[in-house]
Protein backbone atom coordinates (compact mmCIF):
# COMPACT_ATOMS: atom_id res chain seq x y z
CA UNK A 1 0.00 0.00 0.00
CA UNK A 2 1.53 3.49 -1.12
CA UNK A 3 1.17 6.25 0.79
CA UNK A 4 -1.19 8.38 -1.53
CA UNK A 5 -3.37 5.15 -0.96
CA UNK A 6 -2.96 5.66 2.83
CA UNK A 7 -3.84 9.21 2.76
CA UNK A 8 -7.32 8.41 0.46
CA UNK A 9 -8.01 6.11 3.02
CA UNK A 10 -8.00 8.43 6.10
CA UNK A 11 -9.21 11.19 3.88
CA UNK A 12 -12.40 8.97 2.87
CA UNK A 13 -12.64 8.07 6.50
CA UNK A 14 -12.71 11.57 7.90
CA UNK A 15 -15.09 12.78 5.10
CA UNK A 16 -17.45 9.79 5.87
CA UNK A 17 -17.88 10.84 9.35
CA UNK A 18 -18.41 14.17 9.39
CA UNK A 19 -21.39 13.74 6.91
CA UNK A 20 -22.53 11.03 9.44
CA UNK A 21 -22.09 13.78 12.01
CA UNK A 22 -23.48 16.53 9.66
CA UNK A 23 -26.28 14.22 8.68
CA UNK A 24 -27.72 13.57 12.35
CA UNK A 25 -26.99 17.54 13.56
CA UNK A 26 -29.09 18.33 10.28
CA UNK A 27 -32.12 15.60 10.54
CA UNK A 28 -32.13 16.57 14.42
CA UNK A 29 -32.79 19.89 14.00
CA UNK A 30 -35.93 19.48 11.61
CA UNK A 31 -37.22 16.38 13.40
CA UNK A 32 -36.58 17.84 16.92
CA UNK A 33 -40.25 20.15 18.41
CA UNK A 34 -38.73 23.78 19.82
CA UNK A 35 -41.03 24.66 22.17
CA UNK A 36 -39.48 26.37 24.52
CA UNK A 37 -40.34 26.90 28.32
CA UNK A 38 -39.06 27.99 32.11
CA UNK A 39 -39.37 24.30 33.33
CA UNK A 40 -36.61 23.34 30.42
CA UNK A 41 -34.58 26.26 30.77
CA UNK A 42 -34.02 25.71 34.86
CA UNK A 43 -30.98 23.77 36.18
CA UNK A 44 -31.09 20.02 35.81
CA UNK A 45 -30.19 18.32 39.28
CA UNK A 46 -30.95 14.69 38.99
CA UNK A 47 -34.95 15.17 38.86
CA UNK A 48 -34.48 17.19 42.27
CA UNK A 49 -36.00 21.04 42.45
CA UNK A 50 -32.67 23.33 42.03
CA UNK A 51 -31.63 24.93 45.23
CA UNK A 52 -29.77 28.15 45.06
CA UNK A 53 -27.96 29.75 42.34
CA UNK A 54 -25.97 27.66 39.91
CA UNK A 55 -23.21 29.35 39.54
CA UNK A 56 -21.83 27.92 42.66
CA UNK A 57 -18.42 26.08 43.14
CA UNK A 58 -19.01 22.73 43.25
CA UNK A 59 -17.24 20.70 46.13
CA UNK A 60 -14.15 19.13 44.87
CA UNK A 61 -14.38 15.49 46.31
CA UNK A 62 -16.82 14.37 43.85
CA UNK A 63 -13.78 15.17 40.65
CA UNK A 64 -11.21 13.77 42.83
CA UNK A 65 -13.22 10.77 43.97
CA UNK A 66 -13.73 10.48 40.01
CA UNK A 67 -10.06 11.01 39.31
CA UNK A 68 -8.90 8.34 41.67
CA UNK A 69 -11.62 5.94 39.90
CA UNK A 70 -10.38 6.28 36.77
CA UNK A 71 -6.40 6.26 37.51
CA UNK A 72 -6.92 3.05 38.95
CA UNK A 73 -9.40 1.72 36.72
CA UNK A 74 -7.28 1.81 34.20
CA UNK A 75 -3.78 0.95 35.59
CA UNK A 76 -5.84 -2.70 36.79
CA UNK A 77 -6.34 -2.35 33.24
CA UNK A 78 -2.70 -3.25 32.27
CA UNK A 79 -3.34 -6.59 34.68
CA UNK A 80 -4.87 -8.39 31.79
CA UNK A 81 -3.10 -8.68 28.54
CA UNK A 82 0.08 -8.84 31.65
CA UNK A 83 -1.57 -12.11 32.88
CA UNK A 84 -2.21 -13.41 29.20
CA UNK A 85 1.45 -13.21 28.95
CA UNK A 86 2.30 -14.44 32.21
CA UNK A 87 -0.10 -17.55 31.77
CA UNK A 88 1.50 -18.36 28.67
CA UNK A 89 4.97 -18.55 29.21
CA UNK A 90 4.45 -20.26 32.37
CA UNK A 91 2.44 -23.13 30.58
CA UNK A 92 5.22 -22.82 27.86
CA UNK A 93 8.43 -23.58 30.62
CA UNK A 94 5.90 -26.35 32.80
CA UNK A 95 6.97 -29.59 31.74
CA UNK A 96 3.89 -31.38 33.05
CA UNK A 97 2.16 -30.28 30.33
CA UNK A 98 1.36 -32.33 27.14
CA UNK A 99 3.35 -31.00 24.16
CA UNK A 100 -0.01 -29.30 22.51
CA UNK A 101 -0.51 -26.88 25.44
CA UNK A 102 2.76 -25.82 25.57
CA UNK A 103 3.03 -25.76 21.85
CA UNK A 104 -0.50 -23.79 21.74
CA UNK A 105 1.07 -21.50 24.71
CA UNK A 106 4.59 -20.57 22.90
CA UNK A 107 2.04 -19.10 19.74
CA UNK A 108 0.69 -17.15 21.83
CA UNK A 109 4.01 -15.63 22.91
CA UNK A 110 4.80 -14.41 19.77
CA UNK A 111 3.80 -11.32 17.67
CA UNK A 112 0.61 -11.49 16.31
CA UNK A 113 0.64 -12.77 12.72
CA UNK A 114 3.93 -13.85 12.65
CA UNK A 115 5.01 -16.50 10.91
CA UNK A 116 6.63 -19.40 12.96
CA UNK A 117 10.03 -19.19 10.16
CA UNK A 118 10.19 -15.53 11.04
CA UNK A 119 9.97 -15.99 15.11
CA UNK A 120 10.13 -19.51 16.22
CA UNK A 121 8.49 -19.62 19.39
CA UNK A 122 10.39 -19.77 22.45
CA UNK A 123 12.11 -22.76 24.20
CA UNK A 124 11.28 -23.37 27.81
CA UNK A 125 13.97 -22.17 29.48
CA UNK A 126 13.42 -18.83 27.51
CA UNK A 127 9.65 -18.61 28.58
CA UNK A 128 10.67 -19.42 32.21
CA UNK A 129 12.97 -16.48 32.31
CA UNK A 130 9.98 -14.24 29.99
CA UNK A 131 7.62 -15.59 32.98
CA UNK A 132 10.34 -14.31 36.04
CA UNK A 133 10.85 -11.02 34.29
CA UNK A 134 6.79 -10.40 33.59
CA UNK A 135 6.05 -11.19 37.30
CA UNK A 136 9.64 -8.83 38.70
CA UNK A 137 7.65 -6.17 36.16
CA UNK A 138 4.41 -6.61 37.61
CA UNK A 139 5.60 -6.23 41.03
CA UNK A 140 7.29 -3.06 40.31
CA UNK A 141 4.03 -1.68 38.77
CA UNK A 142 1.97 -2.61 41.74
CA UNK A 143 4.53 -1.38 43.89
CA UNK A 144 4.05 1.92 42.16
CA UNK A 145 0.38 1.68 42.48
CA UNK A 146 0.51 0.87 46.13
CA UNK A 147 2.95 3.94 47.36
CA UNK A 148 0.34 6.28 45.12
CA UNK A 149 -2.81 4.36 47.23
CA UNK A 150 -0.80 4.90 50.74
CA UNK A 151 -0.24 8.45 49.53
CA UNK A 152 -3.72 9.15 48.87
CA UNK A 153 -4.51 7.27 51.85
CA UNK A 154 -1.89 9.21 53.81
CA UNK A 155 -2.79 12.62 52.91
CA UNK A 156 -6.80 12.17 53.75
CA UNK A 157 -8.31 12.25 49.83
CA UNK A 158 -10.29 8.57 50.22
CA UNK A 159 -11.71 9.85 52.78
CA UNK A 160 -15.09 11.26 52.00
CA UNK A 161 -15.79 13.95 55.07
CA UNK A 162 -12.68 15.72 55.85
CA UNK A 163 -11.82 17.82 59.36
CA UNK A 164 -10.11 21.03 58.14
CA UNK A 165 -8.54 20.97 61.80
CA UNK A 166 -7.11 17.81 61.48
CA UNK A 167 -4.89 18.96 58.83
CA UNK A 168 -2.60 20.10 60.87
CA UNK A 169 -1.43 20.11 64.34
CA UNK A 170 -1.37 23.63 65.32
CA UNK A 171 -5.01 23.98 64.74
CA UNK A 172 -6.02 20.99 66.49
CA UNK A 173 -4.27 21.97 69.40
CA UNK A 174 -6.11 25.55 69.01
CA UNK A 175 -9.48 24.09 68.65
CA UNK A 176 -9.06 21.61 71.99
CA UNK A 177 -8.08 24.48 73.91
CA UNK A 178 -11.14 26.71 72.90
CA UNK A 179 -13.92 23.69 73.34
CA UNK A 180 -12.31 23.09 76.96
CA UNK A 181 -14.07 25.25 79.44
CA UNK A 182 -11.65 26.88 82.14
CA UNK A 183 -12.12 25.64 85.34
CA UNK A 184 -13.65 29.26 86.45
CA UNK A 185 -16.52 28.47 83.93
CA UNK A 186 -16.85 25.37 84.51
CA UNK A 187 -17.77 26.02 88.18
CA UNK A 188 -19.91 29.16 87.56
CA UNK A 189 -21.83 26.56 85.23
CA UNK A 190 -22.45 24.29 88.09
CA UNK A 191 -24.04 27.04 90.29
CA UNK A 192 -26.04 28.12 87.41
CA UNK A 193 -27.41 24.75 87.18
CA UNK A 194 -27.88 24.49 91.21
CA UNK A 195 -29.73 27.47 91.50
CA UNK A 196 -32.26 27.12 88.90
CA UNK A 197 -33.00 23.43 89.52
Amino acid sequence: MTTTTLVLFILIFLAAGFTLLAANLVLGWFVRPDRPSAGKAEVYECGEQPIGDSWIQFDLRFYVVALLFVIFDVELAFFFPWAVVFGSAVRTADDTQPAEVRVEAALNLQPQGAAPEIAPPPTPSAAKSLAWIAFADIMVFFGVLLVGFAYLWRRGDLEWVRSVASQDGASTSAIEKRSEPSPATAVAGLEVQRGTS
